[in-house]
């Protein structure tokens, strides 16, 4: 099995949603340290603040839940790769999305509809958009999916929704990619130290200490499961044993199990955004 830096060695370029903090930050550190000489694109509203020396990054500022800006960003991340980086293998790593906590259709309806929006339309739209040029290339697509694909999330009904659909759609779209130069990696995390957490709604800290796990521990698992050739990564064990028996239960009473769990992590309201 070739090590992180060995397999990253034929890429160019790596197109990440979302690299403005948490996990999409982390990864963009992590593989800029590996190989340096790689060049970044960042699609997010913000610009990243990281810390790498000589980083070769360039932002396209994007609404990613809007489809006419998953257009617009698409043809410029084409752009700039036929420019800046014309040859090599490319990794795109759709990272971006968000949850919300609480009897649907809280915070409000739009809400549920944006989060469909990103966390599923956005990825489809945008890796079809650039599948052509990584086929032509050889690359691979990492999808962020979740812990909570594996079964329904109460009080996070929608959110569990999205990342079911994306870790089947990765997983089908990476048979379909079997005889071709591209791979699909669907990247289920537990809870993990980002904001992800204080935007659904839900305290600081909420999950246990025990199964939770920081950004850089799941950066280097999902790189590593890459470079194994895999279809598809739970990261740490205890989340992998949750998963496996969570995807067991029958689904009616997985939806009351997690009811009874997640009715415990409510935001104070006092301290809402």
């Amino acid at each position: 099995m070739p090590s992180i830096t060995q397999m990253l060695q034929p890429f160019s370029a790596v197109v990440v949603t979302g690299g403005s903090s948490g996990l999409g930050k982390s990864f963009v550190e992590h593989i800029a340290k590996l190989q340096p000489q790689l060049w970044f694109c960042n699609l997010s509203r913000r610009v990243p603040d990281i810390n790498v020396s000589q980083l070769k990054l360039r932002h396209l500022p994007c609404d990613l839940e809007k489809s006419s800006e998953v257009a617009r960003g698409a043809a410029e991340v084409l752009e700039f790769l036929r420019r800046d980086a014309p040859t090599g293998r490319v990794l795109l790593l759709n990272n971006s999305g968000y949850g919300s906590y609480g009897s649907f259709p809280a915070p409000s309806l739009e809400h549920q509809l944006g989060m469909m929006d990103l966390n599923m339309r956005a990825v489809v739209h945008l890796t079809g958009l650039l599948l052509p040029e990584l086929k032509a290339r050889g690359g691979a697509i990492v999808n962020v999916a979740s812990t909570a694909a594996f079964q329904p999330t109460t009080y996070m009904a929608t959110y569990g929704a999205t990342k079911a659909f994306l870790l089947h759609w990765s997983l089908a779209l990476n048979e379909e990619l079997r005889h071709t130069n591209v791979r699909t990696l669907a990247v289920c995390p537990g809870p993990t130290a980002t904001e992800f957490s204080k935007r659904a709604g839900l305290q600081f800290g909420a999950a246990p200490e025990s199964i939770s796990m920081t950004c850089d521990e799941v950066v280097e698992i999902s790189l590593r499961a890459l470079a194994k050739g895999r279809a598809m990564v739970v990261t740490g064990w205890k989340n992998k044993v949750m998963t496996a028996l969570s995807a067991r239960v029958p689904k009616p009473l997985a939806a009351r199990g997690s009811a009874l769990v997640l009715a415990k992590y409510r935001l104070k309201q006092a301290g809402a955004a």
